[in-house]
C-alpha cells in the first residue's frame, strides 16, 4: 500500500514539473514577443512577409515540362562532371604512383 502512495506522489511531482516547465516556456516566449513588439520588430517582420508574398505573386513559375527538362540537364551535367573527375583522378593516380 505504501508503494502505491509513493509512486502516485512521484508521478504527481513529475506532472507538476512538466506543467511548470511548460509555463516557464510560455512566459519566456511571451516576454520575447512583448520585447519584439515594443521595439517594432514584429511590424517590420509583418511588412517583410507581406512584401515577400507580393514579390512571389509576380514570379513566373516554370511549367512541369520546363522543370523536367531543367532537372534532366542538371542530372546529366552532374554525371558528366563526376565521370570527368573520376577519369582525371585515375590518370593522375597512375602517373604519380
Amino acid at each position: 500500500m505504501a508503494e502505491n502512495t509513493a509512486s502516485n506522489d512521484s508521478t504527481g511531482k513529475g506532472k507538476n514539473f512538466e506543467k511548470m516547465k511548460t509555463l516557464i516556456w510560455v512566459a519566456v516566449v511571451a516576454v520575447i514577443f512583448g520585447f519584439l513588439w515594443k521595439q517594432g520588430q514584429l511590424k517590420r517582420f509583418a511588412t517583410y512577409w507581406q512584401q515577400t508574398m507580393e514579390e512571389l505573386r509576380k514570379c513566373t513559375w516554370p511549367t512541369r515540362d520546363e522543370l523536367t527538362g531543367s532537372t534532366v540537364v542538371v542530372i546529366i551535367s552532374i554525371l558528366l562532371l563526376g565521370v570527368f573527375t573520376f577519369v582525371v583522378d585515375q590518370i593522375l593516380f597512375r602517373l604519380f604512383i
